[in-house]
Formats: structure tokens, C-alpha cells, sequence
């Protein structure tokens, strides 16, 4: 199967899940705002906000939107890894849907896969695919935050060439939030990774940091830093690091074992319903293994 071909199935299928829960879905939640708050500045300090662009599986958005989003991403991976270098491609897709103002659905994850080694055969195929669900517990737009736990599932339905498609699921439990200051922006996140099966994938703490600055609406640059840390390892293959979010090997020497990417790019607002985005991130530490550096390209498509 194709890419393209690949993601328009996936699309569909989400659709089609997302719009049978829509029936059940209750009456969106009313926002109590202050009598002394300006009604129109409350309600539009999320139209300055962006979404994440780098790390797009893990660092969720805490803001509830309804969006397609195709995304790509061009990984070099470090010389010192198994493979000794080469490079990983990835052609995604996403889908999130406000169910109410305050409860969203999305798929996270799905796509297509293609692995270049530094040593070895290429490798191409169907990556895991990963959904879920989140809620805006607190949300004060007349404070400028939010604050929405989180939960995603991914299924192991990829092609193992690439690294997909081992262990029974992996669950990531999250909470995201954003706090505004006019239009310079804070967005954070925490989650862990957790296997059904230990031994096929480790259990992994991820943390995500990233300010924004909305300078106009074609172009709110930000900086990010990614972490992930292995807090249990696994025993699938005897690896001394992880690939922590697009590939959970099960490494069994990578207990403890912290990555932390950083890096920057920006957003742009091209029109009301379509957004693009780029970001550049870069292993910082004595420890590279699976993530030198990344490339993250994507589009925000809203409806």
C-alpha cells in the first residue's frame, strides 16, 4: 500500500469512528467568564495560539481543535547507533475533532514508514497506529490557560521492518497545558509510556517545553525542547538507547538511559482554515543513539 493511499483509508476510518461517538456527545460545556471580563479578548487569545510542531506524536496540544494534519519528518540518526547512521523518513497523518468545546478525540499517529541504514538493507512500511482522547479539566480563558489530561493508545498494526507492529499496545497518559501572556505563549507537557507487554517495548517518561511569540498571523516563531526518559527497559533487543517516540524497541540495556532534543522554527496562519509549520530539532548530550537531528514539516487543515 502506498502512502497517499494509506492515509486517506486512515482519514476515513477516524472519520468515521469520531462522527459515530459525535451522536452520543453531549452539549458543549459552558466557559463561566468574570463580569469584569472582555467577552471578545477571552474568547480570542486561542486564535494567537499554535500547536505543536515538533514531536507531534507526544507533545500533545492542549487546546481542543478540529484539524486534518499531514505531517513529514526527515530523522538522521546518529552515527554511534546500531545501524551507524542513515536515516528515517516519515509520511503522517492526524486527525483531532472538539467533540464539545472541552472533550477531543484524535488519531496520533498513522502513517508510512521509510528506514535508510548506515549498514544493512532499506526498509519501508505501515506504521503503528495511535489514538486517543483528551478533556480541558481547567480552562479560564480570562486567565489565558488551560490545562487537559490525556490519553492515547497505539495499536500494533505497523510492518515490522520498520520497527512497528511488536508487543500488545503501548498507553501514553498525559497532561498538557498553556498559559498566554498577550501573545507570547508558554506550552507545556508530561506523559509516560506504558506497555501491555514490558518486555516487547520500555516504559518511557517524556516532558516538552516550547514558547511562542505570535508576531503577526503568517509567521509565530517558537523555541522547544524535547526530553525522554527511559524509566523501565524492556528486553526485545539489546540496544543501550531507545527510539522514544516514532520507535519503542524494548531496548534491554537502556534503563535510565535520557535524551533531550532542542531546537525552533515557526508557524504561519497562510489562511482561516490552513495553517503551516516547521520545526528543526538537534540531540543535545553525550547520549545521540537513534536521534541526531529532525526535520518536521506539516499543514493544519481546519475544519
Amino acid at each position: 500500500m502506498r502512502p497517499f493511499a494509506f492515509f486517506a483509508a486512515n482519514a476515513v476510518l477516524a472519520a468515521s469512528l469520531f462522527s459515530t461517538v459525535s451522536l452520543q456527545a453531549g452539549e458543549p460545556v459552558a466557559v463561566p467568564l468574570s463580569k469584569s471580563v472582555n467577552l471578545e479578548k477571552a474568547i480570542d487569545w486561542r486564535e494567537h495560539t499554535i500547536a505543536p510542531v515538533a514531536d507531534p506524536i507526544l507533545f500533545e496540544d492542549a487546546v481542543i481543535r478540529n484539524e486534518i494534519r499531514p505531517v513529514f519528518g526527515y530523522q538522521n540518526i546518529s552515527d554511534d547507533f546500531a545501524t551507524q547512521g542513515g536515516d528515517l523518513q516519515v509520511y503522517g497523518m492526524q486527525l483531532r475533532w472538539a467533540a464539545t468545546p472541552r472533550f477531543g478525540l484524535m488519531m496520533v499517529k498513522g502513517g508510512w514508514n521509510e528506514f535508510h541504514p548506515g549498514v544493512g538493507p532499506d526498509a519501508d512500511g505501515i506504521g503503528d497506529l495511535g489514538v486517543g482522547l483528551k478533556y480541558a479539566l481547567i480552562d479560564l480563558p480570562e486567565h489565558q490557560f488551560i490545562l487537559t489530561p490525556g490519553v492515547t493508545y497505539e495499536f500494533p498494526t505497523g510492518d515490522e521492518e520498520v520497527y512497528q507492529g511488536n508487543g500488545d499496545g503501548l498507553w501514553n497518559f498525559f497532561v498538557s497545558s498553556q498559559k498566554g501572556f498577550g501573545d507570547f505563549h508558554l506550552q507545556a507537557n508530561v506523559g509516560i509510556q506504558v506497555p501491555n507487554d514490558d518486555y516487547w517495548k520500555s516504559t518511557i517518561l517524556h516532558y516538552h517545553l516550547q514558547a511562542d511569540y505570535y508576531v503577526c498571523s503568517h509567521f509565530i516563531p517558537f523555541v522547544v525542547a524535547n526530553g525522554y526518559t527511559v524509566v523501565k527497559e524492556g528486553g526485545a533487543v539489546p540496544l543501550d538507547s531507545e527510539g522514544y517516540d516514532l520507535v519503542n524497541f524494548g531496548s534491554s540495556y537502556a534503563d535510565g538511559e535520557t535524551q533531550i532534543t532542542v531546537g525552533g522554527g515557526f508557524r504561519s496562519h497562510l489562511t482561516s482554515y490552513l495553517d503551516f509549520g516547521f520545526a528543526y530539532t538537534k540531540s543535545v548530550g553525550k547520549k545521540e543513539g537513534f536521534i541526531d537531528d529532525r526535520f518536521i514539516v506539516d499543514f493544519v487543515i481546519k475544519f
